[in-house]
């Protein structure tokens, strides 16, 4: 039988507070056999599942989709290698698209973002007469920067602005 923690070592262990630790529990993100005084043992393991929650959480995974992929490790033995490459390729993508937003919303901050205000001088030439407003509501050009055309004629006047 592989070692077991208690919920003080996991806590050390992991950096994570008790408290946030039962929360898990709660949401069957981890698991602990109760002893026979009720208390809690973890097998050695979850320190590796707290490690992915806290990654998942700090990438903005939701809990629901981190708990969807820990459910999909195996239950009677430690992961393997390719059992954690495998999980954490599943996010890849998701990942990748958070970071392609964020380096636009990174980039373009300071000018025209489709969202209607108008306030900014490249707003009235990258989005005139809020042409924007046609899509829905929202900050259309940082979302989409690569499915939404700004208008030729807004170019043209951007590109004179410059």
């Amino acid at each position: 039988m592989s070692r077991e923690l208690t919920i003080g070592e996991l806590s050390d262990r992991s950096g994570v507070s008790q408290s946030a630790l039962r929360f898990y529990e709660r949401q069957g993100l981890i698991a602990a056999r109760r002893t026979d005084g009720n208390q809690r043992r973890y097998p050695s393991v979850t320190l590796r599942r707290v490690a992915v929650v806290q990654a998942g959480k700090a990438a903005g995974i939701p809990l629901e989709r981190i708990r969807d992929a820990l459910d999909s490790l195996p239950d009677e033995k430690q992961p393997t290698k390719r059992d954690w490459e495998r999980l954490s390729s599943e996010w890849r993508a998701e990942l990748d698209e958070r970071i392609a937003t964020l380096e636009s919303i990174r980039d373009r901050l300071t000018t025209c973002i489709g969202c209607g205000c108008l306030s900014l001088k490249t707003c009235r030439l990258l989005n005139p007469d809020d042409e924007a407003a046609d899509l829905g509501g929202g900050a259309h050009y940082l979302r989409h920067q690569k499915r939404i055309r700004v208008s030729p004629r807004g170019r043209r006047l951007a590109q004179r602005a410059r």
